[in-house]
């Protein structure tokens, strides 16, 4: 019987004893594509999701989309996003749209309510229908259409696989994950878009490179220096109200930068000198191995990670991280019953010259 590629990374506990337990897999890596820590099986083959943003728009940076349509960082911020579709959120991507020429019309990533649960509700009282700019995913399209008016390809059936502008995006992600294209899995992501399913490693590095891209050509890696520095800046536009990218990029000071993808996917990029005078940049990916459906089990695990790597503190998760972090385990009469833990460390002894083990 093969053993799991998972490891336990969460367990919620009911008085004495464990009643259920998250595991997943987990990779660490840094620019030069070096292990630096793991749990499970690093090299676990598992769909990015949402957490290929951040390198899905680097084709449209990298060949002048910047400059063609005036990119504000805030706007790039977006195309990186799974936003809430809050009504910020939705007048940034509807004025960036008038930019590009384009049209929510022309848009195919279907229509949800917004997540943003008050959002959604206030719409419904003035009678607003929902429409496609409030869809999670309304930045990365209109990135998509960006590329595809930059380039002068049709703007129809632009999701499609082998629409050039989806061509030149998984060959600028294999590059910047060093694996071969065609080994890549793409499937069909629930905004209808191509998604990536690559080994955790390679994902890391990816993000390490994205962080850290000085071994890269000049245009591409002006692209990543944007996109980071984008994302950093305007971490709200990235998630949303009480989210854990938006609310760990708030407290990060623009030393790393968060994405999360579904089915419990998470990618995190560490800044070069984040840990110190020195440090190197980092990629990070995990996965939970359930699909962390109700969403309680990623963010204790990004939350620990930060915590390992001292870049948040105590003050940080007892205050704007609690909902996120490890944490009580209430019943309906807020009787605490139990509680919500990581239950991995992650060996650090390759960056033992920045992390201090406690």
């Amino acid at each position: 019987m093969p053993s799991s590629p998972y490891a336990p990374l969460v367990e919620v506990t009911r008085g004495p004893v464990v009643e259920s337990v998250h595991s997943g897999a987990l990779a660490v890596v840094d620019a030069h594509g070096k292990l630096i820590a793991s749990a499970g099986d690093p090299n676990l083959v598992t769909y990015l999701r949402s957490s290929s943003k951040p390198l899905q728009v680097l084709p449209l940076l990298e060949r002048g989309g910047v400059q063609a349509f005036n990119l504000s960082d805030k706007e790039i911020a977006l195309m990186c996003a799974s936003h809430s579709g809050t009504d910020e959120h939705y007048a940034t991507v509807t004025a960036l749209q008038a930019k590009i020429g384009i049209s929510e019309s022309d848009l195919l990533c279907g229509v949800h309510a917004p997540t943003h649960t008050a959002t959604a509700e206030a719409m419904r009282q003035r009678g607003e229908v929902f429409t496609a700019n409030r869809h999670n995913c309304s930045g990365k399209h209109t990135g998509f259409l960006a590329h595809a008016v930059l380039r002068g390809e049709t703007k129809e059936d632009y999701i499609n696989p082998n629409h050039p502008i989806q061509r030149t995006i998984t060959q600028t992600f294999a590059e910047m994950i060093e694996f071969p294209r065609e080994k890549i899995a793409i499937g069909v992501d629930g905004c209808s878009a191509p998604v990536f399913a690559v080994p955790l490693f390679n994902a890391a590095l990816g993000f390490a490179r994205l962080c850290n891209p000085t071994e890269l050509a000049p245009a591409r890696a002006k692209a990543c220096q944007t996109i980071t520095r984008a994302m950093t800046a305007y971490p709200f536009m990235v998630a949303g109200p009480e989210r854990f990218d938006t609310l760990a990029m708030e407290i990060g000071g623009r030393r790393f930068i968060c994405k999360g993808g579904a089915e419990g996917y998470q990618a995190i990029g560490i800044l070069p000198g984040a840990l110190g005078p020195g440090s190197p940049a980092l990629g990070i990916t995990y996965k939970v191995a359930d699909g962390d459906v109700n969403g309680r089990a990623r963010p204790v695990i990004g939350v620990e990670i930060l915590r390992q790597l001292g870049l948040v503190t105590a003050a940080d998760i007892a205050g704007p991280l609690a909902h996120l972090a490890a944490r009580p385990v209430t019943n309906w009469r807020e009787i605490k019953v139990g509680e919500m833990r990581p239950v991995f460390h992650l060996d650090w002894s390759a960056l033992s010259a920045w992390v201090r083990e406690e």
